[in-house]
């Protein structure tokens, strides 16, 4: 497993946690995740052999907000 820190931004409010939070559950290798709506990002923890962090950002802002990998 691989744990990653993505930004997100777009959310405001606890209901933009929840979609961020149920669009990464919803992705296959995905195990875990914490969504911070103050911190304005999500960690991630996945299996690189099912899924990427491309692939997690590309489903965040498929979502309608902006994810972009933690510098």
């Amino acid at each position: 497993m691989t744990t990653t820190r993505l930004n997100v931004n777009g959310m405001t409010c606890g209901g933009c946690v929840a979609s961020v939070t149920r669009v990464l559950k919803a992705t296959p290798g995905v195990a875990d995740c914490d969504v911070d709506l103050a911190g304005k990002s999500a960690t991630v923890t996945f299996d690189p052999a099912t899924t990427s962090v491309d692939l997690l950002v590309e489903r965040i802002n498929d979502a309608g907000f902006e994810a972009a990998p933690a510098a």
